[in-house]
């Protein structure tokens, strides 16, 4: 099973790619909802947190927690 272990700003990817082609996505808001930013296009888009969870494939780069 992937590890589903995922904190603010770090890298993930998501099951299924993007239409420009990347499938690299960065966590850049957390909460009840989850918003993540394309890496290919800079587009950002808003899932809710159990949706998001379904829809991950795996965090590609974790950043350093504070």
């Amino acid at each position: 099973m992937p590890d589903k272990d995922f904190n603010l700003h770090d890298v993930v990817e998501m099951k299924k790619q993007h239409p420009c082609g990347e499938n690299r996505w960065q966590i850049i808001r957390m909460g009840m909802d989850i918003r993540i930013k394309c890496l290919g296009c800079q587009h950002s888009v808003m899932l809710p947190r159990k949706e998001f969870v379904k829809k991950m494939k795996r965090v590609l780069e974790r950043t350093e927690s504070k």
